[in-house]
């Protein structure tokens, strides 16, 4: 069964549900063309005051589904694929509702960024979170590297990034990736009561205060999301991506030329 990406609305909150649980709610082309359909949807209806993103199963989600790493199942060149899938999490930024992130299990890869450029995280004692991109023989694309680098530092993001180590949910509270650690059975509850102390909130105090919080991050992150443009659309023309894939595909050592 293919994964979907549901977008509900119940007076002011809105929630987003990953719906792809056999594959720990792995993104494909397919399901990434949903999630910025309901950031399209958010934008356009100011009548939401805040938004609860969640995952259905085991965990909120595995990251790109492995299976498409490096593939293009649309008509797009891989730049024309990149650039959607910036401008498409970038809507966020648009919608006037702030982004709940409620994160159990696994958050990998381009989803583990996704959730860094929304305005909270919180998550279960479970959860673990990782950047292996490079282990693909990509590099980390979704800008959430420049979030994370000012909330962890060089050395830790460099280790996460570099060998693809995990951080768990206490060290993911030290260091304020997420902000609450709850209990599974209070993950969704807690989400739910934070979006509604939100949404009860007069509308233009919590739009002018996530704007000048807004205002802090995005020119790093717009920077660094115009680097990871330019060379992962290298890497994916590179004789090492392609030495990755073919020494995967025959089951031998690669050898890298650096190029």
């Amino acid at each position: 069964m293919a994964g979907t990406v549901h977008l509900t609305i119940d007076g002011p909150i809105a929630t987003i549900t990953n719906d792809n649980p056999d594959k720990h709610n792995a993104f494909d082309d397919d399901m990434d063309a949903q999630l910025f359909a309901a950031f399209t949807e958010l934008r356009g209806n100011t009548d939401i005051r805040a938004v609860v993103w969640r995952g259905v199963g085991k965990s909120w989600s595995s990251g790109r589904d492995v299976a498409a790493i490096g593939t293009n199942q649309t008509d797009m060149t891989h730049h024309e694929l990149m650039t959607r899938g910036h401008w498409g999490i970038q809507q966020i930024w648009d919608i006037e509702a702030p982004i709940i992130v409620a994160i159990q299990g696994w958050a990998l890869g381009g989803s583990f960024q996704r959730a860094l450029l929304c305005d909270v995280r919180i998550c279960t004692p479970d959860a673990k979170f990782m950047l292996p991109e490079v282990g693909h023989g990509v590099i980390p694309d979704t800008g959430g590297v420049s979030v994370l680098y000012e909330m962890c530092g060089h050395g830790v993001v460099t280790d996460m990034v570099l060998t693809g180590r995990r951080m768990l949910a206490d060290e993911a509270l030290a260091h304020g990736v997420v902000s609450r650690v709850v209990d599974e059975a209070q993950l969704h509850e807690t989400a739910q009561e934070m979006a509604e102390k939100i949404a009860a909130s007069p509308a233009v105090a919590v739009k002018l205060a996530r704007r000048v919080i807004s205002h802090l991050a995005q020119p790093a992150i717009r920077g660094s999301m115009a680097d990871e443009l330019i060379y992962q659309t290298f890497l994916n023309k590179s004789d090492d991506y392609r030495e990755f894939r073919r020494a995967r595909d025959e089951g031998r050592t690669p050898v890298y030329r650096g190029s």
